[in-house]
C-alpha cells in the first residue's frame, strides 16, 4: 500500500474540527517542515476517514496537495466514539453526499491493515501540480 498525492480541495470533510486542535497540529506539521500522516480517505468518494484537523491544516498552510491513502470499507471498519450511538459507512456516505459535517468525534475508523507513514516536504507540497492527464507529480 502507498500514499498518494492529492489536492485538499477534492478531499470532502465529513466532521468538525477543534480549532484548539487544529492550532496543535499545525504547530507539529510546520515545526516539522514535512508532512508524515497521510490523511486516510475513501477511495471512490474522497471523503475523509481520519485526517480532518490535518487536512484544516492544508488549507492555513495553502498547501495544493496532501499525501493520502486510499482506503475502502473493506480493510476499515467504523464505530461511534460516543456510547449508545450507532455509525455505519452508509450515514458517512450519506453525510458527504450532502456535504454537512458529524459533530466532532462522531466517527471513529478502525484501520485493519499497517498504513504506511509518508515524509513529503511543505515546500514539494506547495509547489505540487495536477497535469492535465490527471497524473500525479511534483513541480522540480
Amino acid at each position: 500500500m502507498e500514499f498518494h498525492i492529492l489536492s485538499p480541495h477534492k478531499l470532502i470533510p465529513t466532521e468538525e474540527t477543534d480549532a484548539c486542535r487544529v492550532d496543535e497540529v499545525h504547530g507539529l506539521i510546520s515545526t516539522a517542515g514535512c508532512w508524515t500522516v497521510p490523511i486516510m480517505v475513501e477511495k471512490d468518494a474522497l471523503f475523509v476517514m481520519d485526517g480532518h484537523h490535518r487536512l484544516e491544516v492544508a488549507f492555513r498552510l495553502g498547501l495544493r496537495a496532501v499525501p493520502t491513502i486510499l482506503l475502502d470499507y473493506r480493510s476499515v471498519r467504523v464505530e461511534a466514539w460516543r456510547a449508545g450511538e450507532t455509525i455505519t459507512p452508509a450515514d458517512i456516505y450519506d453525510m458527504a453526499r450532502s456535504r454537512r459535517k458529524f459533530p466532532i468525534k462522531t466517527t471513529r475508523h478502525i484501520f485493519l491493515d499497517d498504513l504506511p507513514a509518508c515524509d513529503v516536504s511543505l515546500d514539494d507540497l506547495r509547489q505540487w501540480y495536477e497535469p492535465l492527464d490527471g497524473s500525479e507529480r511534483l513541480a522540480g
